[in-house]
């Protein structure tokens, strides 16, 4: 029998679309509604990082206590974000070569 009828009644299948990996979130980390949570050892420290969240235009929550250690993965996360790599597009066999030497591409380089 099929997995859809059981007993009479039709399963309704689920919205795979509002259900899963959201990737159009609207909690932004680092904004003045969803902060940083940073921990750091010193006082010092925390001036650094405030100075470095005051030229990226980013809000956060810093404790300091001694007896902790730092803490700052979140800020790294924010700071160094992954860019995708593009690659130029390989000419075709007809068009001319990429290394200006006039000839097509399958007779000079390709």
């Amino acid at each position: 029998m099929h997995d859809l009828y059981y007993k009479g009644r039709i399963h309704t299948r689920k919205n795979h679309v509002t259900t899963g990996y959201n990737t159009k979130r609207s909690a932004k980390l680092g904004t003045e509604k969803h902060p940083i949570t940073l921990s750091v050892t010193s006082e010092e420290r925390k001036s650094q990082i405030e100075a470095l969240l005051v030229e990226n235009e980013l809000f956060a929550d810093i404790t300091v206590d001694s007896a902790i250690e730092e803490n700052i993965v979140e800020l790294d996360a924010i700071l160094n974000k992954v860019t995708t790599t593009t690659f130029d597009k390989t000419p075709n066999r007809n068009d001319p070569c990429s290394c200006n030497s006039g000839k097509k591409y399958k007779k000079c380089c390709g």
